[in-house]
């Protein structure tokens, strides 16, 4: 079966360590970024199947790179996270390609589902 990746882009190393143990634990092949440039090289060389992406990162902010990664591939699926209700950043998000987002502190469970019904919800499972 052909490796699914994640790429997980965060600027708190915390979140990117939680974030990679669980979808490692899942099965995928996990990236992480704490920034957009690095995000995008991530995006240029690997192509994630799914990218977990901050909001409010440093330097350029997840709808840039939400952009960007779109301009790369619009195939990549993005599910944005941020810790503020910035309804006009979400919409923005939503109307640039990304698929939903989920507020921090955010539930983990709730999340792997939502990758997991990603990235397996229309294949069938070959385990």
């Amino acid at each position: 079966m052909d490796d699914k990746k994640v790429l997980i882009v965060d600027d708190q190393n915390g979140i990117r360590m939680l974030l990679m143990e669980v979808f490692s634990g899942e099965g995928y092949r996990t990236f992480q970024a704490s920034n957009g440039k690095l995000a995008l090289e991530i995006v240029k060389n690997e192509s994630p199947d799914l990218v977990l992406l901050d909001m409010k990162i440093p330097g350029m902010d997840g709808l840039e790179i939400l952009k960007r990664v779109k301009e790369i591939n619009r195939d990549i699926k993005v599910i944005m996270m941020t810790a503020y209700g910035e309804l006009d950043m979400i919409k923005e998000a939503t109307e640039l390609g990304a698929l939903m987002h989920f507020t921090k502190p955010f539930d983990i469970d709730e999340m792997r589902m939502v990758v997991n019904m990603q990235l397996r919800g229309s294949e069938t499972r070959s385990r």
